[in-house]
């Protein structure tokens, strides 16, 4: 049996499992379709992988792409979405693996940085509670604009993509993008009363995204707020996403739309993301202890 906990931040659910506690020969994408799936496993957005550096043992259940460089890197992290496929970040799904982390007592300082495929974030803890509740700020990286770093196909190489318009099922989109760690492209929308789940499905796999990417659709309120709806990629609809949440929060700074420093309201909750002038992304939000299992190999 593999043990594992299952935390969500805002309803965004992964199953978070110590590599320790994995059978050596593990097939990672396997493992996530099969406990990932909601009606035959127990649910989830994706599973995280966490192990300490320096414990050795972590080559053989990550795959060799994983970034080699551990300096300064408190925990290593491996995100691996519901389809299989592996993620570069996801902001709710390591700040549920910090939080079964500091759940198991595996840390205890204040601070903590974890490697993902994307490079290190750090997380401060703000509050806690014994039954599994917990709050962080996190400094998640610098946001990158370019076509080619996002990636989006476009006719030329650009600095950066804002209302690029695309085509999905007969409706015309004009897409901004950004990098967050994973990609996300998001279109500004007056009111949510359209079939937004059809055209983000659509959205996700369409040949301008040749790694697929984050649909975010996003509702200016004023300068300080937005709402958003998100369809994740290889995930589908989510309730919250930390990546999606700072890209679009980004993106409507970017843009002009909005200041630097926003809180994002989605359908499970509210993350304030703030752009810092240095370029640093922070996001603060919570994550919460679901349940504790077993799987059976």
């Amino acid at each position: 049996m593999i043990p594992f906990c299952k935390f969500h931040g805002f309803g965004n659910d992964y199953i978070v499992i110590d590599n320790a506690d994995l059978p050596p020969d593990t097939d990672l994408p396997g493992l996530a379709r099969s406990i990932c799936n909601r009606h035959t496993g127990a649910g989830a957005d994706g599973i995280a992988v966490i192990v300490r550096t320096g414990s050795g043992g972590h080559r053989g259940i990550f795959s060799a792409e994983y970034p080699a460089t551990e300096n300064n890197a408190d925990f290593l992290c491996e995100i691996v979405n519901p389809d299989g496929s592996i993620a570069g970040f996801s902001g709710n799904g390591t700040r549920c693996a910090v939080s079964y982390i500091y759940y198991k007592k595996l840390w205890s300082e204040p601070i903590l940085r974890m490697q993902v495929r994307s490079g290190i974030k750090t997380f401060r803890l703000i509050d806690a509670d014994p039954a599994g509740h917990y709050l962080f700020e996190a400094e998640i990286g610098r946001p990158r604009f370019s076509s080619t770093e996002v990636p989006v196909r476009t006719a030329e190489p650009s600095e950066s993509v804002i209302d690029l318009p695309v085509e999905a099922d007969g409706r015309l989109f004009k897409i901004s993008c950004v990098d967050v760690g994973n990609p996300v492209a998001i279109t500004f929308v007056d009111a949510f009363d359209f079939d937004w789940r059809r055209f983000g499905r659509v959205l996700e796999t369409h040949e301008v995204f040749p790694e697929k990417a984050n649909i975010v659709f996003v509702k200016i309120v004023d300068r300080e707020n937005i709402e958003i709806r998100i369809w994740e990629r290889a995930a589908g609809e989510t309730s919250s996403s930390g990546t999606c949440s700072s890209g679009a929060a980004v993106l409507a700074a970017f843009t002009g739309r909005t200041d630097r420093r926003v809180s994002v309201h989605a359908v499970g909750g509210t993350t304030a993301v703030n752009w810092r002038d240095d370029d640093e992304m922070l996001i603060t939000g919570r994550a919460d202890l679901a349940y504790c299992g077993e799987w059976p190999v």
